[in-house]
């Protein structure tokens, strides 16, 4: 199965001040190179080289990482993995999200693109576990335990071409 991986993932993988989310999130990322199972949105990999490379107040006024180091980074995601580009049928489908499901513009093209080109999850605490957007189920990697609840899928799989 092919996951899209938002930007939150991409960016414990750097974040150490979250430990377990930083073993969670490089884990994910080694087990989708190793099974070709994750891809990533051309809008994540912007996000990420904004978001590691700007000041933040909760790191004493420095960033995760330096401009350089974080379009090294981006450079090495797009070698690693799959990278999907925003389309017109992509543009056409966040807005029928924002509109349906009321999700933030940013978050509906995310979910578009995962709509769009056939991904059946996103892996991402940005969105509500375990529910499905469309034909795409979303899963936030960071939680654990029993008290997790997977809501069951709104469509079946498609009709098989035999």
């Amino acid at each position: 199965m092919a996951s899209l991986v938002d930007t939150n993932v991409l960016v414990y993988r750097h974040d150490p001040r979250e430990r377990s989310k930083q073993l969670r999130a490089t884990e994910l990322l080694e087990a989708g190179i190793g099974s070709d199972s994750i891809c990533i949105a051309h809008q994540s990999i912007l996000e990420f080289v904004s978001v590691v490379s700007r000041p933040s107040r909760a790191l004493a006024d420095r960033s995760l990482m330096s401009l350089g180091e974080a379009l090294l980074e981006a450079e090495s995601l797009m070698r690693q993995f799959t990278v999907l580009f925003p389309s017109p049928d992509v543009l056409h489908t966040a807005i029928r999200g924002t509109m349906l499901y009321g999700l933030p513009w940013f978050d509906a093209q995310i979910w578009a693109m995962a709509e769009v080109n056939g991904l059946e999850e996103i892996l991402s605490e940005d969105f509500q576990h375990g529910r499905h957007y469309g034909r795409v189920r979303v899963v936030n990697p960071f939680l654990r335990g029993p008290g997790v609840q997977e809501l069951p899928a709104l469509y079946g799989p498609g009709p098989r071409a035999d």
